[in-house]
């Protein structure tokens, strides 16, 4: 728990976690709009990925991330994986002492309020099968399409760093045209590793067809830390730590796709 004088909270770090890099989308973006903030990430890449772990396996994971973050004392936890936010928010949300910020439950209600009638979702198996996205959007527009689609093996083409290869342009392909069938508007890549494969995807389909939720996510975040009196008063840029449970040369690798990570992580196995 956190054991200091509530004056200081403001000044306590925002920690981020995912299976691994996939959550650098969302901590780029909200370091780029809270620049003295100090920052934890855990990249969870010994259990990577996700997307294929059953539920009781993913609130283990997320109830042990939890546990090391408060040990760190943080103020909030961004959970910056769309899999752990469509499975486990809901049955941990009331056990810390800290914010907790879940992806799609944030991102949904701002994407329902677009005039949008019909949105795709490229996500995780494990998100798919939960709907979440599905569920949360039709909370503020019960109107909208939603056409949901599970792309298990796009999670490791990033973290393997085969963005590159045919192999892989391959099966985003084959994807992108089972979702054309149903002609969406949009496109929610409702996972944070998708956002590394745009440089593909945008071979198919105009890059202002996806949606990158770590957008929105970052200055919804913004907005509720201000609301509570929580931003940080420090005056100079903030400091950043990433902790891996395992592999810290490869997600170093991985990572500078999309954030150049200084120093090697911290191998913490929880």
């Amino acid at each position: 728990m956190i054991k200091t004088n509530t004056k200081n909270i403001n000044n306590l770090p925002i920690a981020f976690f995912d299976s691994g890099v996939g959550g650098l989308t969302v901590f780029e973006k909200l370091k780029k709009i809270l620049p003295n903030e100090t920052y934890l990430y855990y990249g969870d890449t010994k259990n990577m990925p996700y997307g294929e772990k059953t539920e009781t396996q993913l609130i283990e994971f997320a109830d042990k991330i939890f546990h090391f973050f408060e040990q760190k004392q943080v103020k909030a936890v961004v959970m910056a994986c769309n899999t752990t936010s469509a499975i486990t928010y809901d049955k941990l949300k009331n056990n810390y002492n800290f914010r907790i910020y879940p992806i799609i439950q944030s991102v949904s209600k701002v994407i329902a309020q677009q005039d949008i009638k019909r949105i795709g979702v490229f996500a995780t198996p494990a998100t798919i099968n939960s709907h979440a996205y599905s569920k949360e959007i039709k909370k503020y527009n019960n109107d909208t399409e939603i056409f949901e689609i599970a792309c298990p093996e796009w999670v490791k083409i990033v973290e393997n760093n085969k963005l590159n290869q045919p192999e892989s342009f391959e099966k985003i392909k084959e994807k992108i045209k089972e979702m054309e069938i149903h002609t969406p508007e949009k496109i929610i890549l409702g996972c944070t590793h998708y956002p590394f494969l745009l440089g593909t995807l945008k071979q198919f389909l105009p890059e202002n067809k996806f949606i990158d939720p770590a957008i929105e996510f970052s200055k919804f975040i913004k907005d509720d830390l201000q609301t509570n009196n929580l931003l940080s008063d420090n005056k100079t840029e903030g400091t950043e730590k990433f902790y891996v449970s395992s592999s810290p040369e490869n997600f170093k690798t991985s990572g500078s796709l999309f954030y150049k990570i200084d120093g090697m992580p911290v191998l913490v196995s929880l």
